[in-house]
């Protein structure tokens, strides 16, 4: 009797122990079965990637994410939301980038709490960018200790001012053109000044005459309005998620830190400010500490809020 009763005791703990193990396993096999039947179809904008280029990357999922971030050319990014199970992401690839096939790589988190990583491939060429050669006066290429200084001092309040940006996304829909002018140099030309090599064109240049209304490119909050060495003038607006737009060279500002500004806003007056062969209005836009090229930003047809 006892060993009856014995077997039957080990009888009920193997099979409590088993029908355990069933149901983890269950568990587990669901979630690895969730993971596995999300799926991703990734698209870019523009198709043709090239260095020194915005791109708008389009995800869309075969089920709801709660969330979805990633990593592109070694940049943490952050997708909006969009329509049904579609997310968006406005980023770049540097002027420095060579040619070749570089990864998007991104993580996601299902409603049920599960991690999804979903890769793909995308391919960059090599534009080709124009040379100019420039004379300006000399103390912009051959700064005196004061002026080094002087110009030391700017960058570090470039550096500061450029590390506080809001992460959310402030810009809404295209972007447009600061001034209704002709372009007079574009993004990516190497400017060689009195002979010698000093810089990348990082920006586009507008042919307009002193004290032309300048109006911001899209909405977002004035992170800087002062004076720089090299830049004059200038205004830098944040859109969010360490997108930056940057007027140089102006006359006159009409705007201060702080200040809220909403798309076509008047910020300031074109002028020759800083470093300038004459009157113009020079814009530059950046993406997390690169330079992208402000006109092929223009064509892109961007979601709103």
């Amino acid at each position: 009797m006892v060993h009856q009763v014995s077997r039957r005791f080990s009888l009920i703990v193997a099979l409590s122990i088993a029908l355990h193990s069933f149901s983890l396993f269950a568990q587990d096999s669901a979630s690895v079965q969730s993971t596995r039947s999300q799926s991703m179809s990734v698209s870019a904008i523009p198709q043709h990637l090239v260095n020194g280029g915005p791109v708008l990357f389009r995800v869309k999922t075969s089920s709801p994410l709660q969330s979805l971030k990633g990593n592109w050319l070694g940049h943490e990014v952050v997708f909006d939301k969009g329509e049904a199970n579609s997310w968006f992401l406005l980023a770049a690839v540097s002027l420095s980038t060579p040619p070749g096939s570089v990864p998007l790589i991104l993580q996601g988190t299902t409603e049920a709490g599960s991690s999804v990583e979903f890769r793909h491939q995308f391919v960059i060429s090599k534009a080709k960018y124009p040379v100019v050669h420039l004379t300006v006066a000399k103390q912009f290429t051959e700064p005196n200790p004061q002026q080094q200084a002087t110009i030391k001092q700017d960058q570090e309040i470039k550096h500061k001012t450029f590390g506080e940006v809001s992460a959310e996304r402030l810009w809404s829909g295209r972007f447009v053109a600061p001034v209704d002018a002709p372009v007079s140099d574009v993004f990516g030309t190497r400017r060689v000044f009195n002979g010698a090599t000093k810089s990348v064109h990082q920006g586009l240049d507008y042919r307009v005459p002193p004290a032309t209304p300048v109006n911001a490119m899209n909405s977002g909050t004035v992170i800087l309005a002062q004076s720089l060495y090299f830049e004059g003038n200038c205004v830098t607006i944040d859109h969010g998620q360490g997108l930056l737009s940057l007027y140089l060279h102006l006359s006159e500002l009409k705007v201060k830190e702080g200040d809220h500004v909403d798309r076509d806003q008047e910020i300031g007056l074109s002028g020759a400010t800083g470093r300038a062969t004459g009157p113009h209005l020079h814009i530059a836009v950046r993406w997390q500490g690169i330079y992208l090229d402000p006109a092929a930003l223009l064509g892109l047809a961007l979601p709103g809020k």
